[in-house]
């Protein structure tokens, strides 16, 4: 890589790595650490081919998802034992709600699997549309829909905490006026 090519890169991870991390974050279950392993590997993948490429963070989005991808798909997943929270150090605890709503979510995407972690967060963080999930995950836009579904339902499931934190369900759903249907015979 030329001088300038290498002033261009440190320029990109300078300006984006901050957005590109929390990306990789959410797609690491809320693991900073994991994350930023992810983010490493995915620029140092970009480094190696930062002439031939026209859009840097569009690349390097690519990367962490598909690394993200061939981690769940590995046979033998490494797995770290969890252990509990530390103790409070006795300081006030955060009464704001979204702290509260951040906390809760990070803790209940973290007990998905990296599959259903990887779609909730391509979808509603990256705010990416079905087809776009699919190209990036490779398979069918009907197999993001129904992975979705059952993401959603199993982070219900596993965090029944985040409803009463957040809008109540009969507040987010348009009111829908169904007639009844008249079936012929």
């Amino acid at each position: 890589m030329d001088a300038e090519a290498q002033e261009n890169f440190r320029e990109f991870v300078a300006n984006r790595s901050s957005a590109l991390l929390k990306t990789a974050v959410l797609l690491s279950g809320g693991d900073r650490h994991a994350g930023e392993d992810l983010l490493q590997n995915a620029l140092i993948k970009a480094a190696g081919r930062w002439h031939r490429i026209d859009e840097p963070e569009a690349y390097v989005r690519q990367v962490l998802y598909r690394q993200q991808v061939s981690r769940w798909r590995l046979k033998w997943p490494r797995r770290e034992l969890s252990v509990a929270e530390p103790p409070e150090t006795g300081a006030a605890p955060d009464t704001s709600g979204a702290a509260e709503l951040r906390l809760v979510m990070r803790g209940a995407l973290a007990r998905l699997t990296a599959r259903q972690r990887t779609v909730l967060v391509l979808r509603y963080f990256e705010d990416l549309p079905e087809g776009e999930v699919a190209r990036i995950l490779g398979c069918s836009v009907g197999t993001v829909r129904s992975a979705t579904h059952r993401s959603l339902a199993r982070l219900r499931a596993l965090a029944p905490e985040l409803a009463a934190l957040g809008p109540a369900a009969d507040e987010q759903r348009p009111s829908r006026d169904y007639s009844p249907v008249e079936v012929r015979q």
